[in-house]
């Protein structure tokens, strides 16, 4: 079995999340994606993340007649510093053999990947995906090789999709009092709506 995982504050969940999560299941032809929102608190440049209550309810809302897609809570349930590497290491606990945990992150994320918790023992738990980010060049491999060694053997980089929404601006345009029909699905729109969320 082939499972994407993809994480993220998902504050809210876009179509670009959606979008990225259908591709990588179709180029990688995976069993599944889990989504896998960040617990709370987490410090953003223009405030703090939504309670987690909020978060879930549009993420379910988004995946919603999607059966290859769901959610899990694990890191919502831990409590301090959480760290990628141990979450994967949860989640291949107790797997069947021959499962496969595909990582999926952005061009960015890569580049910066030598400064996250315990880079060499996360690339032995999964494969990475790498998606391209509006703005970031095509990751530099040899620079990214040379810090640590033998991931480049763990990756796989997608030249799609090219995704131009984020959720920073997304929150911003609910502020200004925009629409944002076109960046999230009509329910998560309504839900922001009928709660309020972003206004203030």
């Amino acid at each position: 079995m082939k499972t994407g995982i993809l994480g993220g504050t998902f504050d809210p969940v876009h179509s670009g999340h959606l979008k990225v999560a259908v591709v990588v299941k179709d180029e990688l032809k995976l069993d599944e994606v889990i989504f896998l929102p960040a617990g709370d608190p987490w410090l953003k440049a223009d405030g703090i993340v939504l309670p987690v209550e909020h978060r879930l309810n549009m993420l379910r809302l988004a995946i919603t007649g999607q059966p290859h897609f769901r959610i899990s809570t694990l890191e919502l349930e831990r409590t301090g510093p959480t760290y990628s590497v141990d979450t994967l290491t949860e989640m291949r606990r107790g797997m069947a053999d021959g499962k496969e945990l595909f990582f999926i992150i952005g061009w960015d994320n890569l580049a910066q990947l030598h400064c996250w918790h315990q880079p060499q023992r996360l690339i032995s738990l999964c494969r990475l995906v790498a998606v391209p980010r509006i703005g970031y060049p095509f990751p530099n491999l040899a620079s990214i090789e040379a810090v640590i060694p033998g991931i480049t053997q763990r990756m796989i980089i997608l030249n799609q999709p090219h995704v131009d929404i984020s959720a920073s601006a997304t929150r911003q345009m609910v502020r200004q009092g925009l629409s944002i029909s076109h960046l999230v699905p009509k329910a998560v729109e309504k839900y922001i709506k009928d709660n309020r969320l972003y206004w203030d």
